[in-house]
């Protein structure tokens, strides 16, 4: 099944592709194709997870903690310098899966963060 993006002018989904371009029967608007592909692309080369300092994050890296957070749902606190290894990068809020040890699988968000 192809993906067709839809209209960003008017924001309907009844576009269809002719030839290069997609087509929007609602509004009549027309666009290139290579258009949604190289914001695609550039959206990709935008999503590097960084830092608390906007130092670039991997898999693998080992991270400190620069402030105090509360675990939601529980009483444990994670403390400010506490060092986490091996974290593994995810989309979304919370872009960064680690383990602590004592306390087990987390998901962090990067801006608390900064690279050892």
């Amino acid at each position: 099944m192809s993906t067709i993006p839809a209209c960003p002018v008017c924001s309907m989904e009844n576009t269809y592709q002719d030839g290069d371009n997609y087509v929007c029967p609602d509004c009549a608007h027309e666009w290139p194709m290579a258009a949604q592909t190289k914001a695609s692309e550039e959206a990709e080369a935008d999503a590097v997870i960084t830092d608390a300092h906007g130092t670039p994050l991997a898999d693998g890296d080992a991270v400190i903690l620069i402030k105090d957070l509360k675990v939601k749902g529980s009483s444990l606190v994670l403390k400010k310098g506490t060092k986490v290894k091996s974290i593994r990068l995810v989309g979304g809020d919370h872009d960064v899966d680690c383990k602590i040890d004592g306390i087990g699988n987390m998901s962090l968000k990067s801006e608390f963060l900064k690279k050892a």
